[in-house]
């Protein structure tokens, strides 16, 4: 049986999109973009970019029912969690596959995860 591909892992400042998307559920881009706002100051601009590059990733979907579109994360938080996880533990062990093996398994313990 092959492994399903991985989604695309997301940069922090596309993570900082996913996470007001997980949190307040489909939103536009200016919904988006205030919410990060009240955190730091983000441009509009970079909002917009930042959320067509998190589309080609396919790290979101849009819906074009509405004059404003509205935004969605394409995969649940836990998995994308998972997904940070494992890619960490992989580049902290990368040179033993026992070690990367061993080191996954302490943190999904830990974490209170089923791999």
């Amino acid at each position: 049986m092959m492994a399903q591909p991985q989604p695309p892992r997301p940069t922090p400042a596309e993570l900082e999109i996913l996470r007001s998307l997980w949190k307040h559920g489909p939103s536009t881009v200016r919904e988006v973009q205030e919410r990060l706002d009240a955190l730091r100051p983000t441009g509009h601009t970079t909002v917009l970019l930042l959320r067509a590059t998190s589309l080609d990733k396919g790290l979101v979907k849009r819906n074009e029912s509405e004059r404003a579109h509205v935004y969605t994360a394409t995969a649940p938080e836990e998995a994308t969690q998972k997904q940070l996880v494992r890619d960490l533990v992989d580049r902290a062990f990368g040179g033993s596959a026992s070690r990367r093996t061993r080191g996954r398994r302490r943190v999904t313990r830990t974490l209170g995860w089923t791999v």
